[in-house]
């Protein structure tokens, strides 16, 4: 096994036989093991190593097991921290469940089978690992997500300045030289102007469809000015009332500022969509580190506890956890509903 692999075991006793003892019997499984001679030395132990099982003699002075188990199970660090106790006297039903409601997993009693403590020790051992292999993958797995997520930002930027540099100028260009045949074709029949007007109007409207979809993209104002700006300019376009407070805030990192753009963006089109509203409001601010965002309406809401999440709300907590933050939605029937977001800040000297 690589050291990389081990877990720690920390047996803890007061009498150092015992403890030489626990050692020849759990040497075989090849884990870190950790000697503590008192409760006081095993806390100490504990807020220096990572230990996946703690093993424990509940009769021992100054702090007994039950007392020891208890603080362990206190401290955030150790909530699941597998503890083992090993006792000859504390072994009724009431003992076992005054351990147990202080977080023990089991009870060995003395004297030790050998085999039977080196299995128990090894299952939850072997638990803490898996899981420590789990998170480590989970954080890998956020990772990609947020890499993924920061590429299809890149690539909206790109089309943007695409269609705007490319398409719309010709587009722009076509525009002059329709404008131009008309004034020169204005000595010709009703039915040439007529046409040459409609072009006009073709044209017009394909301009403010590639507006749209550039701004849909990746909108330039984000970019320039920021979120309020950029999300006040997508209010003025919506169908209800939208209200957008949050002016102050600094500028943050690319990745920060598309993830709360495009949230609360997704939230505002399904306010439109869905909540049949008259007003919505999107509020940012920046509060502990964090940059919240709140998109609430005076929709007719629904019932969260039954409703299972759309691909827009999985898409928005997916875009949040990417970078480490969280995506929250309240709602009653008849109540509105209250979509909130909250990721770490990253500023960025613009």
């Amino acid at each position: 096994m690589n050291e990389e692999d081990k877990v720690s075991i920390l047996m803890v006793d007061d009498q150092p036989a015992k403890l030489l003892s626990y050692e020849a019997i759990l040497s075989d499984l090849g884990e870190n093991l950790i000697k503590a001679n008192s409760g006081r030395e095993a806390l100490e132990l504990l807020l220096k190593n990572d230990v996946a099982v703690v093993l424990m003699d509940v009769s021992m002075p100054e702090l007994d097991g039950f007392e020891l188990a208890d603080i362990i199970r206190q401290h955030p660090r150790f909530q699941r921290t597998a503890i083992l106790f090993i006792s000859g006297v504390h072994m009724s039903d009431l003992d076992r469940l005054k351990g147990y409601q202080r977080g023990a997993v089991d009870y060995i009693s003395v004297p030790v089978i050998p085999e039977l403590l080196k299995a128990k020790v090894s299952v939850f051992a072997e638990l803490h690992r898996k899981t420590q292999q789990l998170e480590a993958l989970n954080r890998e797995l956020r990772a990609l997500s947020g890499r993924i997520l920061s590429l299809q930002d890149d690539e909206r930027r790109r089309l943007e300045r695409n269609l705007h540099d490319g398409a719309q100028q010709h587009l722009v260009a076509l525009k002059v030289k329709i404008g131009l045949a008309e004034t020169f074709a204005a000595r010709d029949t009703e039915k040439a102007r007529a046409t040459l007007h409609q072009l006009l109007s073709d044209t017009d409207e394909a301009l403010r469809t590639l507006r749209e979809l550039a701004h849909g993209i990746y909108p330039p104002l984000l970019a320039e000015r920021g979120l309020p700006a950029a999300l006040k300019a997508q209010a003025r376009r919506a169908t209800v009332s939208v209200s957008v407070l949050g002016d102050g805030l600094g500028r943050y990192t690319q990745d920060v500022e598309a993830a709360v753009y495009f949230c609360c963006l997704e939230a505002l089109q399904n306010v439109q969509k869905y909540a049949d509203a008259h007003e919505a409001r999107i509020e940012l601010c920046e509060e502990g580190g964090m940059l919240r965002f709140e998109v609430t309406d005076d929709g007719r809401g629904f019932d969260v506890t039954h409703t299972t999440p759309g691909s827009g709300l999985v898409n928005m907590r997916d875009r949040l956890e990417a970078l480490e933050g969280s995506l929250a939605v309240t709602s009653h029937p008849g109540e509105g509903t209250r979509v909130t977001g909250v990721l770490p800040v990253r500023t960025v000297a613009r």
